[in-house]
């Protein structure tokens, strides 16, 4: 069967779209994305933190909001929680080997961030003020 033009560049974007469902940087970017995602690995590098211990390191984040990415970071490996029976119940967080090896990354890409948002903040006016305007 021959494919025209266009039904190959729709079978290829169909094919390329699919693989990059399963990149694993891709699939890392989703993950760190979150907004509260960085501010819980960086609130836990110094060691196990009570949940309230962390909302207190992190203002802004409400209760359910902050249940829900320890979840999701519990979850994928990057904290462990540990759950002490007492009154009321006590649960502590820590990041696992993986999480602190993730931190690393977050800490370059915080550091790449700081040596170039300023230089990207100037192309983007430089670019803007050079686009040509269409009446």
């Amino acid at each position: 069967m021959t494919l025209t033009a266009n039904q190959r560049r729709q079978s290829e974007q169909k094919h390329h779209n699919a693989s990059l469902d399963l990149c694993p940087a891709r699939l890392l970017l989703e993950l760190i994305s979150g907004k509260w995602v960085t501010l819980v690995l960086l609130a836990l590098v110094d060691g196990q933190q009570r949940h309230r211990d962390l909302r207190k390191k992190i203002p802004g984040a409400s209760q359910k909001m902050l249940t829900s990415t320890l979840r999701s970071l519990e979850r994928d490996g990057l904290i462990s929680r540990y759950i002490t029976v007492s009154v009321p119940v006590r649960t502590d967080y820590e990041l696992t080997p993986r999480g602190h090896s993730l931190l690393q990354i977050v800490f370059d890409m915080k550091e790449w961030a700081e040596e170039h948002m300023s230089a990207i903040g100037s192309s983007r006016v430089e670019h803007d003020e050079r686009k040509p305007t269409f009446i």
